[in-house]
């Protein structure tokens, strides 16, 4: 049995390994195949861009199919540009927003922000230059918040600010051109290393053009012209169409017309930028109008019609799906027939109802909240005022207690001097008595026992201030506090006055006259700034 089972368990993982190695094969051959349609793609780009667009779906399928999500948006973008390159601008839109869709899934930014740059290119192409400026914003928005960590995203800040330069110097916006260059020029020396861009030098050249700098200008795109010879042979085109120019702006026209053929030609033997070969059409005819060879003229003026209604005329495909309605997420196409109307009619009016009964859910719901609100706020503030209250409650409680048992020691205190003096006056009547008695009574020795029993005015005074201090602990030092100048008969007088002390007990407890009590009291008046009406014994309570 234990053999059999051992069996099993072997059959099962050599099954598992078999189905292993079979999916880390298909996995290769899938990688190897990919890569190969990719290298194929590539080469054919500028030979052939119909096959070089099937290679590049075929990666594409196959990096769907295994999941590759971002090497299928990778490679999106590459057959996007491919057909943007060669005026298909209808499949290189379909391409940016599906590659988007795939970016958004994945929330990779830098992926989203390259497809927003495309995006917007494809716009100003199609002269919408506010949708344009959009997505070259959006693209911004998202690149700085990369280049806040890690300033190597510099180089594609200055990629997006290129897109916004291009397109105003597009419109003759050269103010606003050199504003952009600017902020591209000031990214771009982000860079470590610094690198220079010939892109950017080729834009800085026609700006000097427009300012009159015609021979600074020309040098530079000389410069870019011997780069891009070994660098990016494609953009040769776009360089001799802007030297084109800058000689059409110097008045050579027979150089100006050269660099607008060669542009032409370049564009169509490297299949890429062949949207600009609407511009050298139209540079060309007005250089021969100019110099009124109408015939020539006449002759780009007719190719530029073509290829303008090719692209974007009422016929065309780009034209067609540049009118279906689309939105930032999805492709929505809406077909509508004649026979379909009222149907559609009833649907927006089905439309409306909803839209009607989810504002009224909507604003029930927010009322609801708003009530719920105020309920609980008031709830809470009538929590915290009775929590107040209770604490207040409390505190005077205890404020009323402190003082009930700072009022009975105090009486204890008083009843106690009172014995004191009550003594000393039983003993004071007996010393008198024995003095006025007969010689029968031996004197001396009476009077002797007699003192040792009786207290001295200090004495007793010393028992009750200790007794005073013990139940008024702070009463002498908020005094000195206030009135440092006090004496010490001044305190003790404060005391007294503290207990309610008559003035003649006073005099017993200090051993002074009662007029001395008087004359005390006072000076002590006077020395707390106390007048007439004010109440000696209320002011001293407050210590």
């Amino acid at each position: 049995m234990f053999t059999i089972l051992k069996l099993k368990q072997g059959i099962k993982l050599a099954i598992l390994g078999l189905v292993l190695l079979n999916t880390t094969k298909t996995y290769c051959q899938d990688n190897r195949q990919s890569n190969d349609y990719l290298k194929i793609a590539r080469e054919l780009a500028h030979k052939n861009p119909d096959s070089s667009a099937f290679y590049f779906n075929k990666k594409i399928e196959i990096d769907l199919k295994s999941k590759d999500t971002i090497s299928a948006i990778q490679t999106l973008n590459e057959v996007s540009i491919l057909y943007s390159h060669n005026l298909n601008y209808s499949k290189s839109y379909d391409g940016y927003w599906k590659a988007l869709l795939l970016a958004d899934k994945i929330k990779n930014n830098k992926l989203i922000a390259d497809i927003y740059q495309e995006i917007g290119w494809l716009y100003s192409f199609y002269k919408r230059d506010d949708k344009a400026l959009e997505y070259f914003n959006k693209s911004i928005k998202l690149r700085k918040k990369q280049f806040t960590k890690n300033e190597s995203n510099a180089h594609f800040i200055a990629s997006d600010y290129f897109s916004i330069v291009n397109l105003h110097r597009g419109n003759k916006d050269y103010k606003k051109a050199a504003q952009f260059l600017d902020s591209c020029k000031l990214y771009q020396s982000k860079l470590k290393p610094r690198i220079v861009s010939y892109y950017i030098i080729a834009e800085e050249a026609y700006l000097d053009a427009v300012s009159g700098n015609y021979n600074i200008a020309i040098d530079k795109l000389n410069q870019c012209k011997e780069h891009f010879k070994n660098k990016d042979k494609t953009y040769l085109s776009v360089i001799h169409s802007l030297t084109a120019d800058v000689y059409k702006m110097k008045k050579e026209y027979d150089k100006s017309i050269a660099n607008y053929k060669i542009s032409i030609q370049l564009s169509e033997n490297n299949k890429s930028h062949l949207n600009y070969k609407l511009k050298n059409y139209e540079g060309l005819k007005d250089i021969y109008v100019g110099l009124k060879n109408y015939k020539e003229a006449y002759y780009y003026l007719n190719k530029e019609n073509t290829l303008n209604n090719k692209i974007f005329g009422i016929t065309s495909e780009n034209s067609k799906h540049l009118l279906e309605i689309k939105d930032n997420y999805r492709l929505e196409k809406e077909k509508q027939e004649d026979a379909l109307q009222e149907q559609l009619i009833a649907n927006y009016e089905q439309e409306d109802k909803i839209w009607l009964l989810k504002s009224i859910i909507l604003i029930i719901l927010i009322i609801s909240l708003l009530f719920y609100g105020f309920v609980l706020v008031k709830q809470i503030k009538n929590k915290h005022k009775n929590e107040k209250q209770i604490i207040a409650e409390k505190q005077k409680l205890k404020t009323q207690k402190t003082n009930e048992v700072l009022e009975l020691k105090n009486k204890e205190l008083t009843q106690a001097a009172l014995r004191l003096i009550e003594k000393d006056e039983f003993i004071a009547g007996l010393h008198k008595k024995i003095e006025t008695a007969g010689d029968n009574v031996n004197k001396k020795v009476i009077l002797r026992a007699l003192k040792t029993f009786q207290g001295t005015p200090s004495k007793n005074w010393t028992e009750f201030e200790a007794r005073f201090t013990t139940i008024n602990q702070s009463f002498y030092e908020n005094l000195r506090n206030k009135y440092p100048k006090l004496s010490q008969t001044d305190q003790k007088i404060c005391a007294l006055v503290r207990l309610n002390f008559p003035s003649k007990d006073m005099s017993k407890l200090l051993g002074i006259s009662v007029e001395s009590v008087h004359t005390s009291r006072y000076r002590l008046r006077k020395k707390l700034g106390l007048k007439r009406e004010d109440n000696l014994e209320d002011f001293i309570s407050r210590f």
